[in-house]
């Protein structure tokens, strides 16, 4: 089965393109796709405004009865990644490495 064609007239000549490409352009490539922020990554993490990663700690699942108060609180708080892992987590959530 053939496509409908429809005949374009230009300087060069008669030019055919199938009906179903009339409306693309040809003279710029098409984009690239977007880049998709990992969802397990944006779960775990936050960039904070000064471009630091942010997550969550150790120690603070299991195991909590042998540990004390004061150790569980410390450990709560949300940790600092490493700057060595940095690039690879800002690269999941999509922030530009710096």
């Amino acid at each position: 089965m053939h496509d409908s064609v429809r005949h374009m007239v230009g300087q060069a000549g008669a030019v055919s393109i199938p009906e179903r490409l009339a409306g693309f352009c040809f003279t710029s490539p098409p984009a690239m796709p977007k880049m998709k922020t990992h969802s397990g990554a944006k779960k775990r993490f936050k960039i904070t405004a000064t471009g630091k990663v942010r997550g969550r700690g150790a120690y603070q699942t299991h195991i909590l009865e042998k540990k004390s108060p004061k150790r569980k609180r410390q450990h709560n708080r949300p940790a600092v990644i490493a700057k060595h892992d940095e690039p690879r987590v800002k690269t999941l959530l999509g922030a530009k490495r710096s």
